[in-house]
Parts: structure tokens; sequence; C-alpha cells
């Protein structure tokens, strides 16, 4: 007798309330990815050669240059987190290593 006197699911205020979710999630997602263009230093790079850089990073199958970049890229925000501690040293040393950071990405895939 119970079930028959529970309230019906409003499925439209569930879906609304996912969609909101489903939203928000992708919009941390892009701010991130642009933070992270930041901090490399890739944001010196003109749009089309960032999107071919990209590209070419999606496209490759070659397992070898995938584990390099990983690599390279767990690198990166290990001395991301070391260089979070002075002011003085982050300004210095992080222009430096965002700089030397963002090149490579741009040659390396290109130079395939």
């Amino acid at each position: 007798m119970e079930d028959v006197m529970r309230k019906p699911r409003d499925f439209d205020a569930e879906l609304k309330a996912l969609e909101a979710k489903a939203r928000d999630l992708k919009a941390r997602k892009v701010q991130q990815l642009g933070e992270l263009v930041i901090a490399t230093g890739a944001d010196a790079l003109s749009v089309e050669e960032l999107a071919g850089a990209l590209v070419a990073l999606a496209a490759t199958d070659n397992a070898g240059k995938k584990e390099a970049w990983a690599k390279r890229g767990a690198a990166f925000f290990r001395g991301k987190s070391q260089r979070s501690a002075p002011a003085a040293v982050r300004d210095n040393s992080g222009a430096q290593t965002q700089q030397s950071g963002g090149q490579p990405v741009s040659g390396g895939p290109g130079a395939a």
C-alpha cells in the first residue's frame, strides 16, 4: 500500500539538473584547457600553429612519442608545483620554463 502513495519522480527536473551539471563540467574543462595553454607558454603560438600541433598530437599512433610526451607533461606538472614556492623564483624561472616547455610541442609533431 505504501508504494501507491509515493510521489512520482520529476524526470524533467532531473534531466534539467543533469544538463546543467554537464554544461558546468564542460565549461570547467574548457577553462582548464585554456589555463594549460597559457601555463605551457603555448599561447604565444598563433591559433593555426597551436591547432596544427594539437591535430598532429591527436593523430599520432606512435606509442613511443606518446609516452615521451606523457613523461614530459608529468615533469612539467612536477616542476610547476615546485615553482609555486617563492614569488621571486616563480616570476623568473616560471617564465623561462613555460617558454621552453611550449616550444618543443609545436616543433615536435610538425617534425614527425
